[in-house]
């Protein structure tokens, strides 16, 4: 008997409907996504800036999911472990991680560190931003940033400031100092921004480069005094602290900075449930209150702004390193 070979046509039919048999999971996933608990992976301690506003997210996320989100602390390594364990998790978007600055960006720059972010994660969307703020002791001679510089000038190495190691925002940051005024200070490695705003306090270090969080209440009780905001221009939440521009030193602008992460290999419908979600969650007034009492802005950026987001930062933090020779611990 004379065998019929299916037409063109017919094997045409036959691949889409293979193809859409194959998407079906998929689409079906993503229609009742997430149908159990969902994993929230937090890089630093418990407390931190991080942390606080990981816990912010996940409550808001569950309310809007009807499904708990867990959180799930891995601190150490300046972020790394969590982002890690994060890339080492199966693709089907309940694990996912809020990465910052160090971790993204800076680490994988000064050090081998055990993933890519270019090929073990999605991003999904910038979170929040945050200024810097530089901070002295109260009863610290330096009232400004000419002070500092002149002192710096005068004396090269004698003014100090604290770091949370190599790497750290702190660190960077009077790098981009020294760098920017072309002076030289003696930058002092703790093995945690808490110990270094301790020992700034009691006035074993001159100045310090810190978070929002830690000092924001030492500014208030009057025990630090604020020098200059990293950001580009005056924080809503500090309106009365000036940017370094314009406390006389202009270009330097580093900020924190917060996006949510997913293992690379997530379905795009997963993915675009997970942007949906933070668009409504992130515009809710209260968590925006929430975000401002911590020091930071909350946002959503499109995926799009938040991949050439990350490949400016990337960029600037690498000439940052390069021209320092700052290295890893």
């Amino acid at each position: 008997m004379r065998q019929v070979l299916p037409s063109r046509r017919d094997v045409q039919r036959i691949l889409l409907a293979c193809a859409c048999a194959g998407l079906a999971p998929f689409a079906a996933h993503a229609q009742k996504f997430p149908d159990r608990p969902v994993k929230l992976v937090v890089t630093y301690p418990v407390g931190g800036s991080s942390d606080l506003m990981a816990r912010i997210m996940g409550q808001k996320l569950s309310e809007h999911w009807g499904q708990p989100v867990i959180i799930d602390s891995r601190p150490g390594a300046a972020g790394s472990i969590g982002m890690e364990y994060t890339a080492r998790q199966p693709a089907d978007g309940y694990t996912f991680v809020v990465g910052n600055l160090g971790p993204v960006a800076v680490n994988p720059l000064i050090s081998k560190v055990p993933y890519s972010m270019e090929k073990d994660f999605v991003p999904v969307a910038l979170t929040a931003t945050g200024p810097n703020i530089l901070v002295v002791p109260a009863n610290s001679p330096y009232k400004n940033l000419n002070d500092i510089l002149a002192a710096a000038r005068a004396k090269p190495g004698s003014v100090s400031f604290g770091t949370s190691g190599p790497g750290s925002m702190a660190h960077l940051g009077g790098e981009m100092i020294m760098r920017q005024a072309k002076v030289k200070m003696n930058g002092i490695n703790y093995k945690g921004g808490g110990l270094a705003v301790n020992d700034l306090l009691a006035g074993h270090i001159d100045m310090m480069v810190a978070d929002a969080l830690p000092v924001a209440q030492h500014i208030k009780a009057n025990k630090l005094r604020p020098i200059a905001l990293t950001s580009a221009r005056r924080s809503k939440n500090f309106p009365d602290i000036p940017t370094f521009g314009e406390a006389g030193l202009q270009g330097l602008v580093a900020e924190n900075w917060w996006g949510v992460f997913l293992p690379a290999g997530t379905p795009k419908p997963i993915v675009d449930s997970y942007h949906s979600a933070l668009v409504k969650i992130m515009a809710e007034a209260d968590l925006k209150t929430k975000f401002a009492d911590l020091g930071v802005e909350a946002q959503a950026s499109t995926q799009e702004e938040f991949r050439a987001f990350l490949a400016s930062e990337i960029g600037k933090y690498a000439k940052l390193v390069a021209d320092n020779n700052i290295k890893g611990e």
